[in-house]
């Protein structure tokens, strides 16, 4: 629902392209050198809202480039490192000295077309998932398929149990090296079989909702990246340009071969 005011920042044209926001939750424009973005940032992942709103007040995005864009998959952009970088320069490092705790809050929200995530390192250096301070990504995706789904679910599934099964057998360190030690093979095999069943008993496997599959089978998207990294906002205008960003040339690095950059980023409505 647009108040009186939003409504005015926008012609006919632009409205019927508009999707209604949580009345809530905060608006920011990304003017692009391809057209201009809206994006919403959640309410319920105030870390990452408030720290963007932060970055676009202090003009902090002004200038950057889109230096990763993966056509099927995202665009990628906050490097400040990016504003007055060479061609062919290597980027993707650049943040403003901090990161931020992870808000994944899956599977309420999740990487369906034009989900707005925060970028983060990879787990072997960053265990709690941290996001960048200011590098974030646009979904673009690619059609899923129900069977597709399904075996993102069973791998998740797989995963978790994983998981939970070697948090137990952590836990259970000083007696599984007694028993192999003293070559207890029945004595493994038995506690082997009672985590099993612990692990069973105790893991809720998180599962797509049927309206999640819809979304994903309807528009795609990236699923396989549910639940590990944090997204905290979508594009309710300008998936068009979105889409044009996602179709440039790129070269090995995947950055654009010519610069595709966010002139200015403004806040459109404050969060209530």
């Amino acid at each position: 629902m647009l108040t009186a005011g939003m409504a005015g920042a926008f012609s006919q044209t632009d409205m019927a392209d508009y999707k209604a926001a949580d009345t809530k939750d905060a608006l920011v424009e990304l003017k692009t050198t391809m057209g201009d973005v809206v994006v919403e940032l959640y309410n319920d992942t105030p870390l990452h809202r408030d720290n963007f709103l932060k970055l676009v007040g202090e003009g902090f995005y002004d200038g950057v480039l889109f230096h990763r864009v993966i056509d099927g998959f995202m665009v990628q952009t906050g490097d400040p490192n990016s504003r007055n970088a060479s061609p062919g320069a290597q980027l993707g490092e650049g943040d403003p000295g901090y990161t931020v705790e992870a808000e994944i809050k899956y599977p309420r929200h999740f990487h369906k077309y034009g989900a707005l995530a925060a970028a983060r390192t990879g787990d072997a250096y960053n265990p709690e998932r941290r996001s960048s301070g200011s590098q974030f990504y646009i979904v673009t995706g690619r059609e899923v398929s129900e069977r597709q789904l399904e075996n993102v679910d069973m791998k998740r599934r797989n995963e978790q149990m994983q998981n939970y099964f070697q948090k137990l057998a952590m836990e259970h360190r000083d007696s599984i090296q007694a028993m192999q030690r003293a070559g207890d093979h029945e004595g493994l095999e038995a506690l082997r079989q009672k985590l099993i069943e612990e692990t069973e008993a105790k893991v809720i496997p998180e599962v797509m909702s049927p309206e999640m599959k819809a979304e994903y089978v309807a528009k795609g998207g990236t699923p396989h990246l549910d639940g590990q990294y944090t997204v905290f906002g979508e594009v309710v205008k300008g998936m068009d340009v979105v889409e044009k960003i996602q179709k440039a040339e790129t070269d090995s690095s995947d950055r654009p071969k010519e610069d595709i950059r966010i002139i200015s980023a403004s806040v459109l409505k404050p969060h209530e």
